[in-house]
């Protein structure tokens, strides 16, 4: 799914979660996820309307009112929280954003920095239960507008300080801004912590099949001439066409590589890297190179916006000093994310729509393994019995 985001009021973390409900993420969902990481919280929304403009206003009713936490601390409760492992990945480098740009401002060493508001449990939600919707939604691309940056001053923990503030700033370097007629600060360090962790494709709204549109509110009086709003456009690539029933095309990047000098272990480690930053399939083949040297081949399935960056992790990651690649066209299923009841809970899947226009439940590797670890069952009993039970018709029938 690709995800577009309208910054025409700028973001925060905040805007970005109430949007995400809005496009269809569930309250009660994000809430249990997310208290099973952190606690002395709540979460609450209510409609609002900006310019006559329907959108979510989501609330993080804070208990716990600690404010000051040091970036070691957030990132060890990361480390070790039950999360996906992209929605990890990408919540440690949100707050490594936030932690360089921090020590960097303040000449601290990254590892003794410590946040300010930054630090307190509504980021953290903000934060985490953003990955979490966009995990939740399927989402594997994202653009944007410019990033539009306010003016004026604001109070903080620090005293006065300029709009954008020095952390924004800091975070936003080497990504895409404009300026806009708001008067006070419209883009926050959580949200442009969030935005430069996506890394979206700027520019115009990318060739895509709408499917959702969800709006979230922002706090503040901007004084700006657009309304505070966060728009978010859910959709599929407009590429993909329909090739038969139930069967669509596209087009994606397929890049390759030879490497004759890596461990088993340092191969792992990249396409764990290649799959945090948006490949659609990573394998490992043996070949041999010249002089009949043993190597791997390394593949990588990803769409065109994520081409560079796949390109230099590659390059980075591995001892290659070369990549090629080439468009491909490919036919693939119809699919969704859904929720299953299982009598091991709820569980995340994907719903694959066969030619015949029968669905298959598939679930998610990442849920599996949790579930495992919770019921100290072996994985290959718990994706089994979450098969067999997501698909009854299968079981009867005796489909495979």
């Amino acid at each position: 799914m690709i995800l577009y985001l309208d910054m025409m009021a700028g973001i925060a973390g905040d805007m970005f979660l109430g949007a995400l409900v809005d496009l269809g993420v569930p309250v009660a969902w994000l809430k249990g996820k997310l208290s099973t990481v952190l606690d002395g919280f709540d979460l609450r929304t209510e409609i609002v309307f900006k310019n006559h403009l329907r959108a979510v206003n989501l609330y993080v009713d804070v208990t716990d009112h600690v404010t000051h936490r040091h970036y070691t601390h957030i990132r060890e409760m990361i480390e070790s929280a039950d999360l996906p492992d992209k929605v990890r990945a990408n919540a440690l480098t949100a707050f490594k954003h936030i932690a360089r740009a921090e020590a960097r401002i303040h000449g601290k060493d990254i590892e003794t920095v410590h946040f300010h508001e930054i630090g307190g449990i509504d980021s953290l939600v903000d934060i985490i239960g953003t990955f979490l919707a966009l995990d939740y939604l399927g989402v594997d691309q994202v653009a944007a507008t410019p990033i539009p940056l306010g003016s004026g001053t604001i109070k903080c923990a620090h005293g006065t300080i300029p709009v954008p503030v020095p952390a924004t700033v800091a975070i936003l370097k080497g990504l895409e801004v404009t300026g806009s007629d708001a008067k006070t600060e419209i883009v926050t360090p959580t949200g442009a912590s969030l935005v430069a962790t996506l890394a979206p494709q700027f520019g115009a709204m990318p060739d895509m099949q709408i499917e959702k549109v969800g709006y979230g509110a922002g706090k503040r009086d901007t004084g700006a001439s657009v309304p505070n709003l966060l728009r978010l456009v859910l959709g599929t690539p407009a590429e993909a066409k329909s090739y038969g029933e139930n069967i669509l095309s596209d087009q994606v990047h397929v890049l390759y590589t030879n490497v004759d000098d890596m461990s088993p272990e340092g191969l792992g480690f990249v396409m764990d890297r290649l799959m945090e930053q948006g490949a659609l399939d990573v394998s490992f083949t043996p070949t041999f190179m010249k002089k009949n040297r043993p190597a791997t081949r390394i593949e990588v399935i990803c769409h065109k916006p994520q081409l560079q960056t796949i390109s230099k992790v590659l390059l980075s990651e591995t001892t290659s000093i070369g990549v090629r690649y080439h468009v491909c066209d490919r036919m693939i299923l119809k699919r969704e994310p859904v929720d299953v009841e299982t009598s091991l809970g709820y569980v995340n899947a994907k719903k694959i729509i066969r030619p015949n226009g029968q669905a298959r439940i598939m679930p998610e590797y990442d849920e599996c393994k949790r579930i495992a670890r919770e019921h100290k069952l072996p994985f290959y009993q718990v994706y089994e019995r979450i098969l067999a039970e997501a698909n009854p018709l299968d079981r009867q029938t005796g489909r495979s």
